[in-house]
């Protein structure tokens, strides 16, 4: 994968990076977790460092091909100033007037963010010649690419994919750092290799467990999604979240688990309530006893010292996914465990972005105690499933 340093002597030259400053926001437009933007700083910096004239590309929320204030990305330039320490002057488009303007009457090291690049259709076009217009437009304002969005490279989009095929490009250091970090958890993990899924959906993950009973020592199944298994087992899961129609796919894991001798652990106890709320009264109980009229919103402190001392005894561990409702603090605590155990394991750890990123940081866990954490919920999975990846593929040679 080719890396900044292919790129040469980029002192007066214009880098268009792209980043992933997908972060959310409150209803006042304030950031309420800025991980990804401090992930962003090191390309960033050494970029503008070497000379470079930046030109941050970026997008943030869903506003389906139409230029929406809503997603502006004001606040992240605001951010991202604050914590460079220097001005980042926002274009008010992405390849418009205010674009080529601003980019025009840079001086070296300076840093402009263009607007949300999924303002325009053609950025997520499933048409290759309408994303390939875009790249080329994008490409008038650069002199090279930099892909530094973790968190979108498993798009085939124009400012991730179709772009890098235009000019120079490489992978930014966060990118770099990603893969060499999720590669050891696939190419030739220390063993025994456990990992843990959480979240809400088998549906979601069908690939990565398909994958991973052919990698893993171990999988260690939380979350909502974890009813699903448990009604495999021909256990009462209540009212809790469950997806009927895997029930049969869940049921093939835990036998193929089993043949090939493949440690499949799943909750033993479990925390219920009457509704997701809140303040809704919990009770443990045990996995294969959950009220009809109850719903499971956590593992149970059973289950979560079953999976901490799995992962204590593991050389390498992946989590994705929390394992309740980890807002909520009465359903936060088998999460809690699973992160703790993380930070004090003696094994390579990763953290594979999304909600458990977001959870490591909302309870008030130390990140430098984590191997590696990832910004990339989708990517990382897609990582772990073994697929390609084509805002990766691109920047090999």
């Amino acid at each position: 994968m080719r890396t900044i340093d292919t790129l040469g002597d980029l002192a007066g030259k214009k880098v268009f990076v792209r980043s992933d400053f997908n972060v959310p926001l409150d209803a006042d437009k304030n950031i309420t977790d800025d991980g990804r933007i401090k992930a962003a700083l090191p390309t960033i910096k050494r970029l503008a460092d070497a000379g470079a004239r930046v030109i941050v590309a970026a997008h943030l929320g869903r506003p389906k091909g139409k230029v929406n204030p809503d997603f502006s990305l004001a606040p992240v330039a605001k951010r991202l100033g604050e914590l460079l320490g220097k001005d980042v002057v926002l274009a008010s488009d992405t390849i418009g007037e205010s674009a080529h303007a601003v980019t025009a009457d840079m001086a070296n090291g300076d840093i402009v963010l263009l607007e949300n690049v999924r303002f325009d259709p053609r950025e997520s076009s499933k048409v290759d010649s309408e994303r390939e217009e875009l790249a080329a437009e994008y490409a008038k304002l650069a002199d090279a690419f930099v892909s530094d969005g973790f968190g979108v490279v498993h798009r085939k989009q124009a400012s991730v994919y179709d772009i890098a095929k235009v000019l120079p490009s490489a992978a930014g250091e966060l990118v770099f750092k990603e893969i060499d970090s999720l590669s050891k958890a696939t190419a030739e993990p220390e063993r025994p290799y456990t990992v843990i899924l959480g979240g809400a959906k088998v549906s979601d993950k069908l690939g990565v467990i398909a994958n991973l009973l052919e990698k893993a020592d171990r999988l260690i199944i939380g979350g909502g999604m974890a009813y699903t298994f448990l009604k495999a087992k021909g256990y009462e899961v209540g009212a809790s979240l469950l997806e009927e129609d895997q029930v049969e796919t869940a049921k093939s894991f835990i036998d193929k688990a089993a043949e090939k001798g493949i440690e499949f652990l799943l909750p033993i106890d479990t925390i219920v309530a009457p509704e997701f709320k809140a303040d809704a009264p919990a009770t443990v109980v045990a996995a294969d006893a959950i009220p009809a009229d109850k719903m499971g919103l956590d593992i149970g402190p059973k289950t979560a010292e079953l999976f901490a001392n799995a992962i204590a005894s593991s050389k390498t561990v992946a989590w994705n996914g929390p394992m309740g409702v980890f807002e909520f603090e009465a359903f936060a605590q088998g999460t809690k465990a699973v992160a703790a155990a993380l930070e004090s394991a003696a094994g390579f750890t990763i953290v594979g972005g999304g909600d458990s990123a977001a959870a490591v940081r909302l309870l008030g866990f130390d990140e430098t105690k984590f191997n590696h954490i990832s910004t990339g919920g989708g990517a990382s999975l897609e990582y772990l499933e073994g697929k390609e990846l084509p805002g990766i593929a691109v920047l090999e040679d």
